[in-house]
C-alpha cells in the first residue's frame, strides 16, 4: 500500500494535469494510526512529520524555491502556506511570514534547551517546523521556518483546478 500511495502522489505531482484536488484525494486520513503513517510516508517524512525531526539546513527542496502556488501538508494535503508569503530567511529552511488562516496550530516547545513555538498542521497534527519573531518587519515580523519534507508544492495554475 505504501508504494502504491507514494506512486500516486508522485504521478500526480509530476503530471501536467495535477491539481490540489487530485493530490488531496490521494492522501490518507488525518486520523491514521502510527502504523498507517509509517506505510504512507517516506522514512524522512515520517521522521519530520510524526517524530518532530528536522531536515538538514540548506538541504530541502523548497529552501531556494520561489514559484507561484500553494504549499500543502505532506501528511494530509491540507493547504498551509501561499507562495506570496514566502521569503528568503537566510536560515537554510523555507521561510514564510504567515500561514493560511486556521491551517496550523502552535505548541510550546522546550526541547534542546530552548524555548520555541512549534508549528503543526491543524488537520493531521504533523510537525512542520517552528515560528520565530525575527521575520520581515514590514509584514508580520514572523518567520515560519519550515521543513521542505513536511510540505508539497502545488503550482498556482494547478491549485485552482
Amino acid at each position: 500500500m505504501k508504494t502504491y500511495t507514494i506512486l500516486l502522489v508522485l504521478l500526480c505531482l509530476s503530471c501536467k494535469q495535477n491539481s490540489y484536488t487530485q493530490i488531496k484525494d490521494n492522501m490518507k486520513s488525518a486520523n491514521n494510526t502510527e502504523q498507517q503513517w509509517k506505510e504512507q510516508l517516506t522514512p524522512e517524512e515520517y521522521y519530520v512529520l510524526r517524530q518532530k525531526g528536522t531536515e538538514r539546513p540548506f538541504s530541502g527542496t523548497y529552501n531556494d524555491f520561489y514559484e507561484e502556488g500553494i504549499y500543502v501538508c505532506a501528511g494530509c494535503g491540507s493547504q498551509i502556506f501561499e507562495s506570496d508569503h514566502k521569503f528568503d530567511g537566510h536560515c537554510g529552511w523555507p521561510s514564510f511570514d504567515r500561514a493560511i488562516k486556521e491551517s496550523v496550530l502552535y505548541v510550546k516547545d522546550v526541547s534542546h534547551g530552548m524555548q520555541r513555538t512549534e508549528v503543526i498542521c491543524a488537520n493531521c497534527k504533523g510537525h512542520l517546523g517552528h515560528v520565530f519573531e525575527d521575520g520581515p518587519r514590514d509584514t508580520t515580523g514572523n518567520r515560519y521556518c519550515m521543513n521542505s519534507v513536511s510540505m508539497k508544492f502545488i503550482p498556482k495554475k494547478d491549485a485552482d483546478k
